[in-house]
């Protein structure tokens, strides 16, 4: 996918025109309902795992963890903890296991903070159902590119910040495509691309596809 076709880039954002807001109207009026929908669907399950969490490891049982979305504006992105509490003073020490090659991304297949059930949650994905709330919010879309951390951005190149243009997903292209099996370039390469092409159409077919995704598992670590 060569970047000069890609980036064409989201021509919306940049010549709006009256279907691309009827597009982003439709968008945000669904991200509202369905989340709504699927935070009641969800809660029975959502309060197990709430209480799992609390009888199988010591500390909180939500994870808040600043993202960068839309243009770069920072907002607090909400998931279950999956890790130990100290997750994050143990990550300078792992730094040199990470599996994606490129540096930017840090991901370890068997990092060892992750808790025995955070391994299973994280595998379905389960740990990010609460960040429903944050589509319901606004701050985040149940379709587009996944919210980066703060550092991570500041790696990107001016190419690569080009998949902040629009508001961050929960599930995109790369997440129904192999997940942690995509390298970032990849992943970058169809972020973009879906920005220049989204369509309501298209984002009907990333959520159907992301649910054998969830349940095979793959490319989740």
């Amino acid at each position: 996918m060569p970047h000069d076709s890609v980036l064409a880039l989201a021509r919306c954002q940049f010549y709006p025109q009256p279907s691309c807001y009827r597009y982003s109207l439709l968008k945000r009026l669904f991200d509202v309902v369905m989340s709504g929908l699927l935070l009641i669907f969800f809660s029975p399950l959502l309060l197990i795992v709430m209480i799992l969490i609390y009888l199988n490891s010591p500390g909180p049982i939500l994870f808040p963890q600043k993202r960068v979305g839309k243009q770069g504006k920072l907002f607090v992105l909400w998931k279950f903890r999956s890790m130990s509490i100290n997750a994050e003073q143990c990550k300078a020490n792992l730094l040199k296991n990470n599996d994606m090659s490129e540096g930017v991304l840090f991901k370890i297949k068997n990092d060892p903070r992750i808790t025995a059930l955070g391994r299973f949650i994280r595998k379905f994905s389960i740990d990010e159902l609460p960040q429903l709330w944050n589509v319901l919010l606004g701050d985040m879309s149940l379709v587009g590119p996944r919210p980066p951390l703060p550092e991570e951005v500041e790696q990107y190149t001016s190419y690569q910040r080009q998949r902040l243009e629009i508001t961050p997903g929960i599930t995109c292209i790369w997440q129904i495509s192999g997940r942690s099996e995509i390298p970032f370039p990849q992943q970058v390469e169809m972020d973009l691309y879906y920005i220049a092409t989204q369509s309501f159409t298209d984002d009907l077919l990333i959520l159907i596809k992301t649910v054998p995704a969830v349940l095979t598992g793959r490319g989740a670590y």
